[in-house]
């Protein structure tokens, strides 16, 4: 599984992608930048077939109160 997530400190933002085995590759992005990776990886939004954050945790659905 493939896991990408945005790292920002004082002076710069990144994007990490995380591959199970693999040393985890770190570079510089802006927003814009981060957010293509996010869409070309399907990571951006609820997919059907694919496994992300917003099917993992829920994201945008609304929860029953």
């Amino acid at each position: 599984m493939l896991v990408i997530r945005r790292l920002v400190d004082r002076r710069r933002s990144y994007t990490a992608l995380f591959l199970k085995g693999e040393k985890p590759r770190i570079f510089p992005t802006d927003d814009a930048q981060h957010a293509r990776i996010l869409q070309i990886y399907k990571q951006d939004r609820r997919y059907e077939g694919v496994c992300n954050d917003f099917t993992d945790f829920k994201i945008g659905q609304n929860t029953p109160e």
